[in-house]
């Protein structure tokens, strides 16, 4: 397949690109700016040379952003849509929210307007269109959505990021119901997301969120307490990257939200892995570690991963590890 795909300079689009070069389909990528598609050319060998470029979209939530992006001879086949801000640094809660939700309907309308041999988009969601800050459910799944306004994103920054990502979603939806295009839309929804990053990180402050909690323990700064879970739900970045490609190669992926989740997890879990494998961190963590899951906490359901993307989830501490060498290996 010929592949567009969105933001890949990202932490999730990173891993969707490298793993969909290694399932053998050619790929063109947007971002920012010129020099970070130069930069994504150079992590990969000549022998991805006419696999692999990249179209500058420097700003996806303007209006027709994407129109000639979508345009490709040969055409593109699937497009998988991660570019959304995630972090929490921003001024502006609308520096979330518009490039969201704006980005998000001006791709499927310039797919639908321009790239008619797209059959099978992919978005990004997260598992906070899913969840709900008021009351949880027994188990969460696919059926549920997050009830947030975007009044309510505008007004409690607590909310703003939960917001950006339902409202997208929810955008999305709309957009196929009303518009009807020629195109499927399959939606992944994951928690925390854990695993190494594909590109090193320039400063602490361009890691992204979930890699940001390997950083601060590993210079010190869980030694007081563990931050709290909040979440207490992850899935390792390597298995979303294989649910994004997989749900555009299996035909019944279409119409589907999928909530992607290797299970539940806390800090102290984190905090345990990393004093029993890498024990020259033990001094930067609490000498009692307490664990902050409620009881009863809310279940989960991921069939339909297992099901129709065939996914089999790696574990915690597989993740752990993995980060803390990356991060080991590119120190800040």
């Amino acid at each position: 397949m010929k592949v567009l795909l969105t933001g890949g300079s990202g932490f999730i689009a990173s891993h969707c690109l490298k793993t969909l070069l290694a399932s053998n389909h050619t790929v063109v990528t947007t971002v920012r700016c010129e020099s970070k598609g130069e930069r994504i050319l150079e992590l990969y060998p000549e022998s991805f040379k006419g696999k692999l470029s990249y179209v500058v979209v420097p700003d996806i939530s303007q209006e027709g952003a994407f129109d000639e992006a979508v345009i490709s001879e040969p055409p593109f086949d699937a497009v998988i849509h991660t570019a959304s801000p995630f972090h929490f640094r921003f001024q502006d809660p609308k520096e979330l929210l518009d490039p969201a939700i704006n980005g998000t309907k001006g791709i499927l309308r310039a797919i639908k307007d321009k790239a008619h041999s797209v059959k099978r988009v992919v978005i990004t969601s997260s598992f906070a269109a899913i969840v709900s800050t008021d009351e949880h459910p027994e188990v969460y799944n696919e059926s549920q959505w997050n009830p947030v306004t975007y009044e309510e994103g505008i007004e409690d920054r607590s909310k703003t990021y939960r917001a950006s990502k339902a409202l997208a979603e929810r955008a999305a939806w709309s957009f196929m119901e009303q518009e009807k295009p020629g195109f499927s839309l399959a939606t992944i929804c994951p928690p925390y997301v854990f695993g190494p990053p594909i590109h090193p990180p320039e400063s602490q402050a361009t890691l992204n969120t979930s890699n940001a909690y390997f950083a601060m323990l590993m210079h010190g700064g869980w030694k007081e307490k563990l931050p709290p879970t909040g979440t207490w739900l992850w899935v390792d970045v390597r298995d979303i990257a294989l649910a994004h490609v997989r749900a555009i190669e299996v035909p019944e992926a279409g119409g589907k939200r999928f909530f992607i989740t290797a299970g539940h997890f806390d800090m102290k879990d984190v905090a345990d892995i990393t004093k029993k494998r890498f024990p020259e961190y033990v001094d930067k963590l609490p000498t009692k570690l307490i664990s902050d899951k409620p009881s009863p906490l809310y279940g989960f359901d991921n069939n339909r991963s297992k099901d129709i993307l065939h996914l089999e989830y790696l574990p915690l501490e597989n993740s752990v590890v993995d980060t803390i060498k990356f991060l080991q290996r590119h120190p800040l």
